[in-house]
C-alpha cells in the first residue's frame, strides 16, 4: 500500500517545533534572568558585581560546552539531543524554584544557560538547515519568531509572577510548560533531516516531471557536496574568524545591556516596569522585521546586511547612553529591534550558506561557544563600572569600537568559494 503524502512539505512543521524550542529557551536568556536580578540583590543583599561574576561564570563555562553540544547532534540526531536537552532544561528549572543559598544560584544559573541559552537555541538552527536550501531565509527568520514572542511576553509575565507568586512559583512555571510542552513536542515531531522521510530539500520532489525541478533538485545536492567543509578546514580560513568575531560582539555588548536594563533605566529616572516594556517593544519590533530579513536575506548577500547591521548598531549604543527622556529611549527599542532582527536572521544563515549542512553541528557547536563566552563577559564589566564609577557611560561608549570593528570584518568577507576550499587542500 503506496504511504499517503502530506498535503504540505514538513519541513514547515519542523519550523513550528524550531520556533517552540527557540521561545522554550526564554526561560535560560538574559531578557527573562535580568528580571529576577533585583529580586535577588534585595533578597539575598549582594552587590551588583557580585550576582554579575556568578552569571558571568556560570555563562562561561556553560559557553565551552557548547562545542560538545554541537558534536553530539551531530551524531545522535536533532531529535534525541532535543529530547535530553528538554528534560533537563525542565530539571534545572525545577532547582532553581528550591534556591535558598549562593552556591545553588550559581549552578541554576550555569545549567540555565547551557540548556536554555546554548543548547535549545543551538539545536533549531542546525535543524533547519537541514531541511531548507532556498527557503532558509524564511525558515530561520520564521524560527526566530519563536525568540521574539519569548523576548516580549516573559519579561512582563515574569514581573507578575515574581510579584503575585514569589520567585518559587515563576520558576516552577517554566518547569511545567518545558515538561509538558516542550519535551512531548520534541518526541513526537521532530524528524533529523528530510531524506529520512523520503523527501528532498525545500520539499522538491525527485521524480517530478517537471525539468526545473529536477535540475533545481540536482543542483543543490552538487551544492551541498561542494560545501561540505569539516571544522578543521573553516579553521584555517580567516573569514571563519571574523564570523567568530562578528558572533562574540552582539552577544556580548545585548547581554550586558539587557542584564543591565532595570538598573540602567532606573539610573534615567524610570521604574521598573518602563524597562520590561522596553524589553518588550524591542522583541514587538524585533518580530515584525525578522520577517523583513528573511526576504532581504534571500536577494542581498549576507555579509553585507550583516555589515550595515553593526552600523544600526552603533546607533543604538549611542542612544542607550546618552537618551533620558522615555520617547528616545523608545526610540533606542526599535531600532535595537530591528539590529537584533537582521543579525539573528543572517547569524543563523551565514554559516550552512558559507560551509553547507554536513558538519554544521560542530561548526555551529564553536560559533555557539564563542557567542556564549562572549555574553559570559558582558555583565561582569559593567557590574564593576556601576559599583565604581557610579553608571553606564563609560563603558557604553567603550563598547561602540566593538561594533565598528565588526562591520569592517563583515564588509571584507564574501562567501568562501570553491577555490579557496581546493586551496586548503593543496597546502
Amino acid at each position: 500500500m503506496k504511504k499517503k503524502e502530506l498535503p504540505f512539505y514538513y519541513g514547515w512543521v519542523i519550523v513550528a517545533v524550531g520556533a517552540l524550542s527557540v521561545f522554550f529557551s526564554s526561560p535560560g536568556q538574559t531578557f527573562s534572568v535580568s528580571i529576577f536580578i533585583d529580586f535577588y540583590i534585595e533578597e539575598f543583599g549582594w552587590s551588583r558585581s557580585q550576582i554579575s561574576s556568578f552569571y558571568s561564570i556560570a555563562t562561561l563555562v556553560s559557553g565551552l560546552s557548547m562545542p560538545f553540544v554541537g558534536d553530539i547532534i551531530d551524531k545522535q540526531g536533532h531529535r534525541k539531543a532535543t529530547v535530553i536537552v528538554a528534560g533537563l532544561f525542565g530539571a534545572t528549572l525545577l532547582w532553581m524554584s528550591a534556591i535558598r543559598a549562593p552556591w545553588m544560584i550559581l549552578i541554576g544559573f550555569l545549567f540555565i544557560r547551557m540548556f536554555g541559552q546554548g543548547s535549545l537555541t543551538l539545536i533549531p538552527s542546525v535543524l533547519i538547515p537541514q531541511w531548507f536550501e532556498k527557503k532558509r531565509g524564511r525558515a530561520l527568520s520564521l524560527i526566530s519568531i519563536g525568540g521574539v514572542i519569548g523576548s516580549a511576553l516573559v519579561p512582563p509575565l515574569n514581573n507578575f509572577l515574581i510579584q503575585t507568586y514569589g520567585l518559587s512559583i515563576a520558576w516552577l512555571f517554566w518547569a511545567g510548560l518545558m515538561l509538558l510542552v516542550m519535551l512531548p513536542a520534541a518526541a513526537l515531531l521532530i524528524r533529523n533531516r528530510p531524506e529520512d522521510m523520503g523527501l528532498q530539500l525545500d520539499g522538491v520532489k525527485p521524480f517530478e516531471s517537471d525539468e526545473t525541478q529536477r535540475s533545481s533538485n540536482e543542483e543543490l545536492v552538487k551544492k551541498e557536496k561542494v560545501k561540505a567543509w569539516t571544522l578543521q578546514e573553516v579553521k584555517k580560513t580567516r573569514t571563519f574568524w571574523f564570523l567568530m568575531y562578528s558572533s562574540v560582539v552582539p552577544a556580548l555588548v545585548n547581554t550586558a545591556m539587557v542584564f543591565h536594563m532595570v538598573s540602567i533605566i532606573s539610573g534615567k529616572g524610570h521604574n521598573t516596569a518602563f524597562a520590561a516594556y522596553l524589553l518588550s517593544t524591542i522583541a514587538l519590533v524585533q518580530m515584525g522585521m525578522t520577517f523583513v530579513a528573511g526576504f532581504v536575506l534571500e536577494k542581498v548577500k549576507v555579509n553585507i546586511v550583516k555589515a550595515w547591521s553593526f552600523v544600526l548598531y552603533v546607533v543604538v549604543i549611542l542612544l542607550l547612553t546618552y537618551a533620558e527622556h522615555a520617547s528616545l529611549l523608545i526610540v533606542f527599542a526599535v531600532f535595537q529591534g530591528i539590529f537584533i532582527a537582521f543579525d539573528g536572521v543572517s547569524s543563523n544563515i551565514i554559516w550552512a550558506d558559507y560551509y553547507g549542512r554536513a558538519n554544521l553541528g560542530k561548526i555551529r557547536g564553536v560559533a555557539m561557544s564563542a557567542m556564549v563566552i562572549g555574553s559570559a563577559l558582558g555583565p561582569l564589566p559593567y557590574g564593576i563600572a556601576f559599583d565604581v564609577l557610579g553608571g553606564y557611560k563609560e563603558i557604553l561608549l567603550a563598547s561602540l569600537i566593538l561594533p565598528i570593528l565588526a562591520s569592517i570584518a563583515m564588509f571584507i568577507s564574501p562567501a568562501p568559494t570553491i577555490a579557496d576550499k581546493k586551496a586548503l587542500g593543496a597546502e
